[in-house]
């Protein structure tokens, strides 16, 4: 499937997550929405996986409470126009008594659209995580 949005070029996998990390610290919603493909999906909560408008949507909700994540590239595995990575991330939530903080290992799927650009087809952030029982 095609993208026709305007786009910051990810010309490899890692350098999408680095425009996905400076995007996500900014509060940047309009750049973060740009490193998914038109019909990604993100899994932030198991079981319910968002796409479209409800991503955007949730994700700007989230941006509200103005995160700082950190994230670090574990593995790394492509194949031709797709590619599988596993993230450690945490991020910073403010909070009156100090800050809250979230931290999981993700697992997300790239493709490689037609103009070379690498973009989001899965988000999930707690895919490495434990079987719920």
């Amino acid at each position: 499937m095609s993208d026709q949005r305007p786009f910051i070029h990810a010309d490899s996998p890692e350098e999408h997550g680095r425009l996905f990390l400076d995007s996500f610290n900014a509060g940047d919603l309009d750049a973060l929405d740009r490193v998914y493909s038109a019909d990604a999906i993100s899994v932030w909560e198991p079981g319910n996986p968002l796409s479209g408008q409800a991503r955007k949507d949730a994700l700007r909700e989230f941006l509200a409470l103005k995160p700082r994540m950190t994230a670090a590239l574990r593995e790394s595995f492509v194949a031709g126009d797709t590619a599988l990575l596993i993230v450690d991330w945490s991020i910073d939530i403010p909070a009156p008594g100090g800050a809250e903080r979230m931290s999981g290992t993700g697992v997300d799927v790239l493709r490689r659209g037609a103009d070379g650009a690498w973009r989001f087809a899965v988000d999930n952030p707690f895919g490495g995580a434990p079987p719920l029982s």
